[in-house]
């Protein structure tokens, strides 16, 4: 499964701090005004990302665009969750996504975790980073 975040004119700014912060790769960027679609963008906003996918080093993907602005409506209702490989990467995912954002729940030890944090970045995508346990 491969998650489709659509953004409010910030999609190209979401994906390079997200290819910054989580080390992605990007494949694949298409603007509205390259494709056969241009005319049904409103004007000035050819340069919006109509869709763009990025590859993770794990090999997971993300895809995105930028939404019309008249039918955008804010994400909710889902988080995007991240493991790191131990609680220095945890800290400084953490760091990175929540940069400008919003901290839900800070990043720190837990029953079920060596580290978890939720936040909302500022570009309104909810994130959990979680760092398991290492096995007895």
């Amino acid at each position: 499964m491969n998650p489709y975040l659509n953004f409010n004119g910030n999609c190209r700014e979401a994906l390079s701090h997200y290819q910054q912060v989580l080390g992605a790769k990007l494949l694949f960027q298409h603007t509205w005004a390259e494709s056969p679609m241009a005319d049904q963008m409103p004007e000035g906003q050819g340069d919006a990302i109509m869709h763009a996918t990025l590859q993770f080093p794990d090999g997971s993907l993300l895809m995105a665009a930028d939404y019309p602005p008249a039918d955008f409506k804010p994400m909710q209702g889902f988080s995007l969750s991240v493991n790191a490989a131990s609680v220095e990467e945890a800290e400084r995912l953490f760091a990175g996504l929540s940069e400008g954002g919003v901290v839900t729940m800070p990043l720190e030890p837990t029953f079920w975790a060596e580290r978890f944090g939720m936040c909302t970045d500022r570009f309104g995508t909810s994130w959990m980073v979680n760092c398991e346990m290492k096995a007895p």
